[in-house]
């Protein structure tokens, strides 16, 4: 019988329970244990598709090309597992899905209500996750992250879901932290335990019990607090879970194993009675002694490497969560400890200079002094001249560059107007009348519609002949094809790429049909590079992406010592 875990929250979201939950996970799969993990979106949306980054963060892409919530991202880096868009259920899928049934006659006439009809739908939706193997055979903890808050309106279904799910699979296999906040206020720094109570009093009235508290705090949890919250919300004292800021979020593992989580996981949940395999569960230990090894290594380095991140929704970190922890990866995989410079790329742009001076010429400062840029991901015309006057002082003066999906087209279009004389090329998304579309929409796209119409997903790259010296290519190990995520609307106009080619930037990686622009190459340049996938949706902690670990040792003046 799989396990299961339920991570619900308080107080406030954005507390950290996708991190609780994802650290979780990795400590039970340090026993040898197959985890898989859900996360649960109380919000209308189908999917998180067309969500601006500004508003929920990152849109995180999956192997079978599912837009979901950046938690999903969490997931798959800490328990190094491939999920599916089937592990992230929305408000939206499920009453799209109760719906259906209605129309289909499924319910034979019956009044169709939240309760029973909805509720069922997702205990029903939680099984068949359970049902998808993890490592060829099925889960033995899924761990099950719900989003929002506790005693808002649209999470009171899947509240109620729990309630019900918790009698539906016994007592033993069922189990609830939850994340709440203990604010620090006043001069003196007191931590207050009132939110914490009041809480874990909604929670007990819609009929869950917190097995653990996970008390989210700035700073290391007073005994006499811990104890407080012991005693009036009714739990035992090593129930009570205190997780502090720290340093780095690869310590919340070792924090939560410090506080004996494993033990209590042990027993309130048998775990002892899971057959492991000795083969699994030397795999787990190796597993926590090299999680303990970058955790400790993150502690230890002293020599930094800067890299300027040039985006268009850089005011929220979380927009852009996955190429930071790719980025993160690689640079401890190279002992360095990682500095970005935020840059917003409208503070590039001449307009900034009559509005914001200051402004403009400290964002001009920060590129200038960064050893390394990148230029992730993005849509619409905001800001892409500042791009692309950052890819031109990168190829101009060899500094290290990445291009990532619009960054890639941002390097194609600097490269095109500065060295090809296409004065006025441009990209059909920004100037639909250009008469020099570098970058064009692909024709097999909806116009239409917009949710889930990209080019999503795991797609081949396929090297192509000649790229035998390639810098890309050999930091993916001289494969003759990879296969990484993509989510994009417009490409390279493959019309103009003999001309661009001619000039001496190579694209040295294709689709399967040899006529999609994969991957581009500059000769000549130390790591002037562009890639239309999205490399930073595989980086493991343990696993650095490539193309992310080329921009950390080009910038470190390591990588051709390293090729």
């Amino acid at each position: 019988m799989t396990k299961y875990v339920v991570v619900s929250g308080g107080v406030i979201s954005g507390i950290g329970k996708g991190v609780i939950a994802s650290s979780t996970g990795t400590l039970l799969k340090s026993l040898g244990l197959r985890v898989t993990a859900i996360k649960i979106d109380p919000y209308l949306n189908i999917d998180a598709g067309l969500m601006s980054p500004l508003d929920h963060g990152e849109v995180f892409v999956l192997n079978d090309g599912g837009e979901v919530d950046l938690d999903l991202g969490n997931y798959e880096r800490f328990l190094d597992v491939e999920l599916s868009r089937i592990n992230n259920i929305t408000t939206g899928k499920i009453y799209r899905e109760v719906i259906e049934k209605e129309r289909k006659g499924d319910y034979l006439g019956k009044t169709v209500q939240v309760v029973p009809h909805v509720t069922d739908a997702i205990q029903n939706w939680v099984e068949r996750v359970v049902d998808l193997p993890i490592d060829g055979e099925k889960p033995d903890v899924c761990i099950i992250e719900l989003g929002g808050t506790v005693g808002d309106i649209e999470s009171a279904p899947f509240v109620e879901a729990m309630r019900q799910f918790q009698f539906r699979v016994g007592h033993e296999n069922f189990c609830l932290i939850h994340v709440s906040l203990v604010p620090v206020v006043g001069s003196v720094g007191e931590q207050k335990t009132k939110p914490t109570q009041m809480s874990v009093r909604d929670l007990r009235g819609a009929g869950l019990t917190p097995d653990l508290i996970a008390c989210r705090s700035s700073k290391i949890l007073d005994p006499s607090v811990a104890s407080k919250i012991s005693m009036f919300c009714h739990v035992a004292p090593e129930q009570v879970l205190a997780v502090h800021d720290v340093s780095s979020v690869y310590h919340v593992p070792i924090l939560m194993r410090e506080h004996g989580v494993i033990d209590f996981f042990r027993r309130r949940l048998d775990l002892d009675s899971i057959k492991v395999s000795d083969a699994s569960r030397s795999a787990g230990e190796e597993l926590w002694k090299r999680w303990m090894a970058l955790a400790g290594s993150y502690e230890h380095l002293h020599e930094t490497v800067t890299i300027a991140l040039i985006g268009k929704y850089t005011n929220l970190h979380d927009s852009y969560i996955s190429v930071y922890k790719a980025l993160e990866h690689a640079a401890l995989g190279c002992g360095r400890k990682l500095q970005i410079k935020w840059i917003e790329a409208t503070d590039l742009e001449n307009e900034t200079l009559k509005v914001d001076p200051i402004k403009f010429h400290e964002s001009w400062q920060n590129l200038c002094s960064a050893d390394g840029i990148i230029v992730p991901g993005g849509f619409g015309g905001r800001g892409i001249e500042g791009m692309i006057m950052a890819a031109k002082w990168a190829r101009e003066n060899k500094i290290p560059y990445l291009g990532i999906c619009l960054g890639m087209q941002i390097a194609v279009i600097e490269f095109a107007r500065h060295v090809c004389g296409m004065a006025d090329a441009e990209s059909a998304e920004f100037n639909p009348d250009t008469p020099t579309p570098v970058v064009v929409y692909m024709p097999e796209i909806s116009k239409t519609h917009m949710g889930g119409t990209m080019r999503l997903g795991l797609r081949p790259t396929v090297f192509q002949e000649n790229s035998e010296n390639s810098r890309v290519r050999k930091l993916y190990g001289n494969k003759a094809s990879i296969d990484e995520r993509h989510r994009h609307r417009y490409e390279i106009n493959p019309e103009l790429a003999t001309q661009i080619e001619e000039k001496g930037l190579k694209f040295v990686g294709k689709d399967e049909t040899g006529q999609r622009m994969e991957i581009v190459e500059l000769d000549d340049h130390p790591y002037f590079v562009g890639c239309q996938y999205h490399p930073e949706y595989l980086t493991r902690p343990l696993n650095p992406c490539p193309l992310f670990r080329g921009l950390i040792l080009a910038s470190i003046g390591g990588l051709d010592a390293a090729l």
